[in-house]
């Protein structure tokens, strides 16, 4: 296998979209994927962090069983949206590589509707690669452009969580393997503001 890049989007996507997971309590995830969209309920005011890397979603939620995280979703959302979020983000941390000073990044930060963290991708029993996979976080009007403008579908994934984690269970490994999507890197080009 190819030695990874140190920091990557990897994600499953097509000509023009990109699918992102995010996890949330049934009465919230359940009622976005039956209409495809996200419910008044969903508080577009606040962040949201969304996650290309099936695998770190897993992580995140433990195969769906973490409390408020029991339904997977699947969000496939336009690669215009996403990569103009990308384009505008800023690195919720300061780095000395990335950035000139702490006054820049402050700057950066605050002027900024998105936030990126590279977090360790993990293989298929959710232990760290030593590579890293994007989480991005949406605020304000960019959380809601993803909400109402960018999102082409939602599908509900929790099914498929719960099987590749039973196949596991089982020793069945290449089973539950067989059953990942299918992620590859995303032509996101260079990000040099975003340390990749």
């Amino acid at each position: 296998m190819s030695a990874q890049p140190a920091r990557a989007v990897r994600a499953a996507h097509t000509a023009s979209t990109i699918t992102v997971y995010q996890a949330y309590a049934p009465a919230l995830g359940l009622a976005a994927a039956r209409d495809g969209r996200f419910p008044a309920a969903w508080k577009r005011e606040r962040m949201t962090w969304i996650k290309p890397s099936f695998l770190w979603m897993m992580y995140r939620c433990g195969w769906a069983t973490k409390a408020g995280q029991e339904t997977v979703l699947a969000v496939e959302i336009t690669r215009e949206g996403f990569d103009r979020a990308l384009a505008g983000a800023c690195l919720s941390h300061f780095e000395p590589r990335t950035h000139v000073d702490r006054a820049a990044w402050r700057d950066a930060l605050s002027r900024s509707a998105a936030r990126v963290q590279w977090d360790p991708e993990r293989d298929l029993h959710l232990n760290p690669l030593p590579y890293r996979s994007l989480q991005l976080g949406l605020s304000g009007p960019v959380s809601r452009a993803y909400a109402d403008t960018w999102t082409v579908s939602i599908r509900d994934v929790t099914p498929l969580a719960r099987e590749i984690h039973a196949l596991l269970r089982s020793g069945r490994p290449d089973a539950a393997r067989a059953l990942l999507p299918a992620e590859t890197p995303y032509p996101a080009g260079p990000l040099p503001h975003l340390g990749a």
